[in-house]
């Protein structure tokens, strides 16, 4: 997420982070605190009218306090990138980067919430009981099979969008980046074999969405530690059964032959050159083990030169973020007040970003990484993080698909002001300085 294309050190790195202020996140006052008088309204006597006000009819938090734009980061550390269990100190500074993200790309504010709990009961009470500060809840980085738990319990409790981006920002992306390299191959999603290496909740996340998209079920072969999940292992988790096959195939290298796409959320070098060789013509290879993917992208592009390539890394061509999602998903479900974010607000988030990359990119987003060959194509199936019309065109949609889905609770009657007002608040400074 760097202006620049060159990788920071380590040392770089650390120090980014211990400069003072150290972390990433900072609170700011929004109205005037200058004077007797200011701290009067602010405080006490005057705080207690819009706490009456609100008490009275509690709808009217969204209009006298912050609620209505703040999103809490919740994690506890059990399943953080590619770093597994490290616990919730140790994952705060990837919470405080995500809740940085919120606020420097879609203006919405975020607070991160590490919790030393791992029991998913506990987790749920805990956000259960801090909801009423928040209009949005961003579960992060929770392992699998807890974070399903607990992302349903809390969608069924709480009246605010609850999302477990692992889940959902990766589905969304990866989702929009396979009907662009479809596209381009020419292929039909009907038609296509998919093998998964990978069982987690991403992956399961982004297997049902492809459904949703068209991908038949019986075309999916997915891979755990233990190799395909078939039908005849025993105790297979409920959450991984529905993908379970009877295909007489074991092994991720015999489930490839022939097959149109892998999507790789596991772990570096599973997937060997052979076993690209032996997939269909013009493979579709998404490897989004974090940071090395499942096969290096040179040497995958020079095993099958047909090959579509996409990775998580921003030092490759068609990296798939889940920063192109979340902050707009949350930017739009909170405008409109959604009472959830739900099915047709993450496929119109995902629609919206594969008609994106179609579109011609502006000179401000080439000059920011040094590309004048940004164009849609093989090695640009997704439009790049700092585009600015993200912001616009992803919030829309999915402020659009709050509405016509009966979700959300202040719907919007003039899109055209309200993309003003998306325009409005792209940040143009701050964290990340747009070319002019």
């Amino acid at each position: 997420m760097l202006m620049s294309s060159d990788t920071p050190t380590p040392q770089e790195v650390l120090q980014y982070h211990r400069q003072m202020p150290a972390g990433k996140l900072a609170v700011k006052v929004t109205k005037p605190l200058r004077s007797c008088r200011d701290l009067s309204t602010a405080y006490s006597p005057g705080v207690a009218l819009p706490s009456q006000q609100i008490q009275d009819t509690p709808e009217k938090v969204f209009e006298y306090t912050a609620k209505g734009n703040l999103v809490a980061v919740v994690s506890n550390g059990t399943a953080v990138l590619g770093l597994g269990n490290i616990g919730p100190q140790a994952a705060k500074p990837v919470m405080e980067g995500k809740a940085a993200l919120l606020k420097a790309l879609a203006d919405v504010d975020a607070f991160d919430i590490e919790l030393d709990a791992e029991d998913p009961e506990a987790v749920i009470r805990v956000v259960r009981a801090i909801a009423p500060t928040f209009g949005g809840i961003n579960l992060e980085d929770i392992k699998a099979p807890e974070c399903f738990l607990i992302e349903e319990v809390l969608q069924r409790d709480l009246d605010i969008p609850v999302m477990h981006d692992d889940q959902h920002g990766t589905a969304v992306t990866s989702g929009a980046a396979l009907l662009n390299a479809l596209e381009i191959t020419q292929k039909s999603i009907d038609t296509v074999q998919l093998v998964v290496s990978g069982a987690g909740a991403g992956a399961i996340a982004c297997a049902k969405l492809y459904i949703h998209l068209g991908l038949r079920p019986e075309h999916i072969i997915m891979c755990d530690s233990q190799g395909v999940i078939r039908k005849d292992r025993p105790d297979i988790p409920a959450h991984k059964a529905f993908f379970a096959t009877d295909r007489p195939v074991h092994t991720l290298d015999e489930a490839l032959r022939d097959a149109d796409v892998f999507l790789g959320l596991s772990k570096a070098d599973v997937l060997t050159p052979e076993a690209l060789k032996s997939m269909a013509s013009m493979p579709i290879l998404f490897a989004l083990a974090n940071p090395d993917p499942e096969i290096a992208y040179a040497l995958a592009m020079a095993t099958r030169p047909d090959v579509i390539v996409a990775t998580g890394r921003s030092d490759l061509p068609n990296q798939v973020n889940n920063v192109l999602g979340f902050p707009y998903i949350f930017r739009g479900a909170l405008d409109v007040r959604a009472r959830c974010i739900n099915a047709p607000m993450k496929l119109a988030a995902l629609y919206a970003l594969a008609a994106l990359a179609k579109q011609p990119v502006p000179p401000s987003v080439q000059t920011a990484y040094s590309d004048d060959n940004l164009r849609f194509g093989k090695h640009y199936l997704l439009p790049k993080p700092m585009d600015p019309r993200l912001m616009t065109c992803v919030s829309t949609a999915v402020a659009r698909a709050a509405v016509d889905s009966g979700v959300a609770q202040c719907p919007i009657e003039d899109w055209d002001a309200y993309q003003r007002n998306l325009t409005a608040r792209i940040p143009h400074q701050g964290l990340f300085q747009w070319p002019a």
